[in-house]
């Protein structure tokens, strides 16, 4: 069986994307799914290409559990929208980008989407980017991940019939 690949997408790729799939990862691996689901994260800019992830997310991150230091940013290639089953954006405006990309791949098998997508629908809609504010915008990030990472994974194991034994 091939593994469930999923990336997520912020603007730079050094806090809420690299955040996300540090959070992500960690779920897939404590329910013992890292065989059969992949991450990554990249940013639909090239601000930050090869660095690792903003201190304030690492150290967020850190207390709680997750390392992200491993991380390098990148920035989205053509090539993700063939080698990705879900590209999941922090929010619209990449969202969008990567919409008006993959209609430049369309044989492209990636399925887009918001990451809190997969919250219920009285929640947020979008991570909002902490990068210009205080320590408080990385918790909140941290907290929206927890959630949706959950859930993502809840919909993942059911759509693609996962479980520790495959």
């Amino acid at each position: 069986m091939q593994p469930v690949k999923v990336l997520f997408v912020c603007l730079g790729n050094i806090c809420r994307s690299p955040t996300a799939e540090g959070v992500f990862r960690q779920v897939v691996e404590d329910n013992g799914l890292s065989h059969v689901i992949k991450t990554d994260s990249a940013g639909t800019a090239a601000y930050h290409v090869g660095e690792g992830p903003d201190e304030r997310s690492q150290l967020a991150a850190k207390k709680r559990g997750y390392l992200i230091s491993d991380l390098k940013a990148r920035q989205v290639s053509d090539d993700d929208f063939f080698e990705f089953d879900y590209i999941l954006a922090a929010d619209f405006q990449n969202l969008k980008d990567l919409q008006d990309r993959q209609k430049l791949n369309l044989d492209g098998k990636a399925r887009l989407g918001l990451f809190l997508d997969y919250l219920d629908e009285d929640s947020e809609q979008e991570i909002p980017d902490p990068y210009y504010g205080g320590a408080k915008g990385f918790e909140h990030v941290l907290d929206l991940c927890e959630k949706a990472s959950e859930s993502l994974l809840s919909e993942l194991k059911k759509d693609h019939h996962l479980d520790r034994s495959e």
